[in-house]
């Protein structure tokens, strides 16, 4: 099965929930078929001699320090957002901003680093400006939210590491048909929020807002998984070292959007 994401789908990784194990057989639906960046082992059945192997690989290092780049512009930004005590007029503009940067490079056929690190900057000033704002009704849910989006990371990291949980073609199904209603969900929820449903939360309010906060917490985890797959792919497959910046970028989103649902909830239960 191809992969999830839509940039290594276009290049024609594989996704068939055995990364890395099987992938110098030459078979139906093997990554070296169709992916210009895998090279088999030289004297591999059914393949010519290997290439010298290339030197501008992704590797685990690249997508760890993406990452931290990433995650730490996000939190300059919302740094910054906070201590100056950034309006939340502003902070829905940079949302917005910030979610077309996103959609530009999800749709982009590259790696785009500025594109990448412009989506950074503005989800942090909107996540520094809301967590602020909320922080004044609910004393210290900014920091339960940052607890909390570390405690699922690290879960789902040791459940994927250890194959506890297996990302296969079913479970991808799964987190893409519940992300998709998720989202729509929140569309609905965000029309009755216009109207002044809620006190301006829509029916995210009381025991109905605490269930789809959770539930928004667990679809964020398996995206996580998602992620953790398309990062083993990537170097198993030989992704060129640029796509280090697709994994950092597909990584901060996920974990931004669990940290509002974590904000979002640490709100909900201090105003029962």
């Amino acid at each position: 099965m191809r992969s999830s994401n839509p940039v290594f789908s276009r290049r024609g990784f594989s996704r068939d929930g055995q990364a890395g194990f099987n992938a110098g057989q030459p078979q139906a639906g093997n990554p070296y078929a169709n992916n210009p960046y895998a090279q088999p082992q030289q004297g591999q059945q059914g393949f010519p001699p290997a290439a010298p192997p290339q030197a501008d690989r992704m590797t685990m290092d690249d997508v760890v320090t993406r990452t931290g780049i990433t995650l730490g512009t996000v939190i300059v930004a919302a740094a910054v957002a906070w201590t100056t005590g950034l309006g939340m007029g502003f902070a829905i503009v940079a949302a917005l901003i910030a979610m077309g940067l996103a959609f530009w490079q999800s749709f982009k056929r590259e790696a785009s680093p500025a594109i990448i690190l412009g989506y950074a900057v503005f989800e942090g000033l909107f996540l520094g400006a809301i967590s602020n704002y909320i922080n004044r009704f609910a004393e210290g849910a900014a920091m339960q939210a940052v607890i909390g989006t570390m405690a699922v990371f690290a879960v789902m990291l040791f459940l994927y590491k250890t194959r506890i949980i297996r990302v296969n073609g079913r479970f991808t199904q799964i987190a893409l048909v519940a992300g998709i209603g998720y989202a729509l969900l929140s569309l609905v929820n965000l029309g009755f929020a216009l109207f002044g449903a809620g006190d301006g939360m829509g029916f995210r309010t009381g025991w109905v807002g605490i269930l789809m906060g959770i539930a928004g917490v667990c679809i964020g985890a398996m995206f996580l998984a998602l992620d953790f797959k398309q990062v083993e792919d990537g170097i198993a497959y030989g992704a060129p070292r640029k796509e280090s910046w697709l994994a950092a970028f597909g990584l901060t989103v996920t974990l931004a959007w669990i940290y509002f649902e974590f904000l979002r909830l640490a709100y909900i239960l201090a105003s029962d």
